[in-house]
C-alpha cells in the first residue's frame, strides 16, 4: 500500500499536469484539520482536498472536529485516493469527505452538524 505521501505527491503532479494551481499546506500546530491542498482552476473554481490511502485512511482528530464546521460554513472538502481519472472525477460530485466518517469515533456525525456553531 502507498503511503499517503506518495499519494499526495503523485495526485499533486497529477491536477498540475491538467492545469490546476495547487497550494499544500503542511501540518503543523496552527494547521491541523486544514485538508492537505487547495486546488483553484480557472474553469472549475476552487477544490479543498485531502489525499488518504484507499484503504486504512482515517481522518484526524482535528479533521473530526474541524471538518463539520467547515460544511458548515459552505466549504466542501473532496478525499482522493489516487492520480487517476476515477478519482479526478469525483471533484466534480458533492464533496466526499464524509464517506470517511467511521462508527469507531464514536460521534454522530448528524448531531454534530446540527450543533455546530460557526462562531468556535
Amino acid at each position: 500500500m502507498k503511503l499517503e505521501a506518495v499519494i499526495q505527491k503523485e495526485c499533486v503532479a497529477y491536477l498540475r499536469a491538467r492545469h490546476w494551481f495547487v497550494k499544500r499546506f503542511t501540518g503543523n500546530a496552527y494547521q491541523y484539520g486544514v485538508p492537505d491542498v487547495m486546488a483553484y482552476h480557472k474553469d472549475y473554481g476552487t477544490r479543498w482536498i485531502d489525499f488518504k490511502p484507499p484503504k486504512g485512511g482515517r481522518l484526524t482528530q482535528k479533521q473530526i472536529i474541524e471538518w463539520p464546521q467547515w460544511e458548515a460554513a459552505g466549504i466542501g472538502i473532496w478525499i482522493i485516493t489516487a492520480a487517476n481519472d476515477t478519482e479526478y472525477a469525483k471533484l466534480w460530485q458533492a464533496p466526499n469527505w464524509r464517506e470517511w466518517w467511521k462508527p469507531s469515533y464514536e460521534i454522530d456525525l448528524n448531531q454534530l452538524l446540527s450543533e455546530v456553531s460557526l462562531d468556535e
